[in-house]
């Protein structure tokens, strides 16, 4: 959504019904992108772990909370993938709607669905940082730098028109 957001900033002649529809179109293909992936290649890895405990322990696991474990967790996994940009995506757009609802304080959608993004990306650094062990906002720095450098190839690669 990010990079759909600064594409549209950097062309002439927004029309912010068609941003809307772009970016949910985007948002649709990326959820459904996600579980569908998530699921075929969970599923094919919790199938195998599953196979090789069988043939380690000489036993039929099929009716095993491990087999039930391994139907269940791809499913749960595919849908979490799925459906987490959805809801950033979603949350993203909110400006976008505001302004087509006639909310006349929200007077730069583009920019305020940037902003959103951003913030997006700094508070996903601030998450990573215990997994990272680092400091919190050094790490929302980082994934807020790797957003920069996104609008950067960008800006480079599509340019003003």
């Amino acid at each position: 959504m990010f990079g759909l957001i600064l594409g549209f900033m950097l062309s002439a002649d927004v029309h912010i019904p068609s941003v809307i529809n772009v970016c949910l179109g985007a948002a649709i293909a990326l959820a459904v992108s996600g579980v569908s992936s998530a699921y075929v290649s969970e599923r094919a890895e919790r199938k195998l772990i599953l196979r090789q405990l069988e043939d380690a322990m000489l036993s039929d696991l099929s009716d095993s909370s491990h087999a039930h474990a391994a139907t269940f967790v791809p499913i749960v996994v595919a849908l979490v993938n799925g459906f987490a940009p959805l809801v950033i995506s979603v949350l993203i757009m909110i400006p976008l709607w505001l302004n087509e609802a006639g909310f006349a304080w929200v007077s730069a959608p583009l920019w305020s669905s940037l902003c959103i993004a951003g913030l997006l990306l700094f508070t996903l650094g601030v998450l990573l940082s215990g997994i990272a062990g680092i400091p919190w906002y050094l790490s929302g720095l980082k994934t807020l730098a790797i957003g920069f450098s996104t609008a950067v190839l960008i800006y480079l690669f599509v340019g003003p028109s």
